[in-house]
């Protein structure tokens, strides 16, 4: 338990500027999650990956390291809040035209019980609940493989704008 979940020698980098602004999302994910396009280096870090997408939903699995400890001796909070705004806002993403960018303004996290590195395994699950013109919001749930036991769980609100403004 507690391994490394993402090979350290697992290609990470960031998705090509002029793919993301015009390829559909669900495709770069399916790629991504193919091997094809690299992990984000974040992913290495944390030891955690994207584990499936489909429109308005991003799943994420990993397991917390010795690493990601905090001075009392477990996991720290931020491990959990960065595979749940993983999942929320990749959750967005796949709901997202092409030609359009999100960005997180708003996060909320409850953490429910300790992650430790003995905790293995965990994924995370995030859903679109609403998504408009200009705002989106998203839920997810950090739980144990079978849902059983939850960690943590999160909600967010994304600003929607055209992908353009990303670039200045």
């Amino acid at each position: 338990m507690g391994g490394r979940y993402v090979p350290e020698d697992t290609p990470v980098g960031c998705l090509p500027v002029e793919r993301a602004g015009s390829t559909p999302p669900l495709e770069l994910f399916a790629e991504m999650i193919a091997g094809r396009l690299p992990m984000p280096p974040i992913a290495r870090l944390m030891n955690f990956r994207l584990a499936a997408a489909r429109e308005g939903f991003a799943e994420f699995r990993g397991a917390p390291l010795f690493d990601h400890y905090n001075p009392i001796g477990v996991v720290h909070g931020g491990w959990a809040s960065t595979i749940l705004d993983s999942a929320l806002g990749c959750a967005v993403h796949t709901r997202l035209p092409v030609g359009m960018a999100y960005t997180t303004v708003e996060f909320k996290v409850n953490l429910v019980r300790p992650l430790t590195s003995e905790t293995g395994e965990v994924v995370c699950r995030g859903e679109v609940v609403h998504f408009g013109r200009t705002m989106a919001v998203s839920e997810a749930r950090l739980t144990s493989p079978d849902g059983a036991r939850l960690y943590a769980l999160g909600t967010e609100t994304c600003a929607i704008f055209p992908f353009e403004r990303t670039r200045r």
